[in-house]
């Protein structure tokens, strides 16, 4: 990896910078399998659906697409809708619930070869900034002890508050670069998602660095990862 080619590193957080992603699989199963009792007939759930249907998306648009893959309709309902509300909101707000008790209490550590690039990128001078679907991101970063790392975070707040489109679309991360002050051309995009991925090939970036977590190399190259790693020291 020449980094002397790029002035910044655009890193989506679950999955790339710490292990969250495992404990939002966690939080959607429990949510999605208690949702599908009560519709008899309908088959488990199960991570596929996660990485389908799910992974990198904004929260609600994660749980309609879940949804409509399985021929169910629900009202969309409000961002405020309570966590036992039948709607769209109401589901994604379930699910958040169950991720912020588990974040909170069992904590979260960074991935350790991705705590060594972010080390390494600041030694040489690469800005880096953060783009994530949720708006957990700074809740993450926080307990997992590097949210000084980052002067700029994109997260879904920022998205609503901005009227961003999630990813697959390319604008959070293209914010994020405007936000450095650095061309999209000049920045590497990390993603462990499909949909992350998507959104860095459908930008005008420099590199599109897919990180395999359980997507699957091919699956990541195939929707526009240039470069598979499963760890990111592999770029140091």
């Amino acid at each position: 990896m020449k980094w002397d080619d790029y002035d910044a590193a655009l890193f989506d957080l679950d999955g790339v910078l710490t292990p969250t992603a495992e404990v939002h699989m966690r939080a959607w199963a429990q949510m999605f399998g208690e949702f599908l009792a009560g519709h008899p007939g309908q088959p488990a759930y199960t991570d596929q659906d996660y990485f389908d249907h799910v992974d990198g998306k904004p929260r609600y648009e994660g749980v309609a697409d879940f949804l409509a893959s399985r021929g169910l309709e629900l009202p969309t309902g409000e961002p405020a809708d309570p966590p036992d509300a039948e709607t769209v909101c109401g589901l994604g707000n379930r699910k958040n619930a169950l991720f912020t008790a588990v974040l909170e209490e069992g904590g979260i550590e960074p991935y350790p070869g991705s705590l060594q690039l972010v080390d390494h990128l600041e030694t040489i001078g690469v800005a880096m900034a953060v783009v994530s679907s949720s708006k957990n991101a700074p809740d993450v970063l926080r307990v997992a002890g590097i949210a000084d790392r980052f002067t700029v975070v994109v997260h879904g707040g920022v998205a609503a508050e901005q009227g961003l489109p999630g990813k697959p679309a390319h604008d959070t991360y293209t914010y994020a670069a405007q936000q450095l002050g650095v061309p999209t051309t000049a920045c590497v995009v990390f993603e462990d998602a499909v949909s992350g991925v998507q959104a860095g090939a459908a930008g005008d970036f420099g590199l599109v660095v897919g990180v395999d977590r359980g997507a699957g190399h091919d699956i990541l190259t195939s929707h526009g990862a240039e470069v598979v790693v499963s760890d990111l020291a592999e770029l140091i």
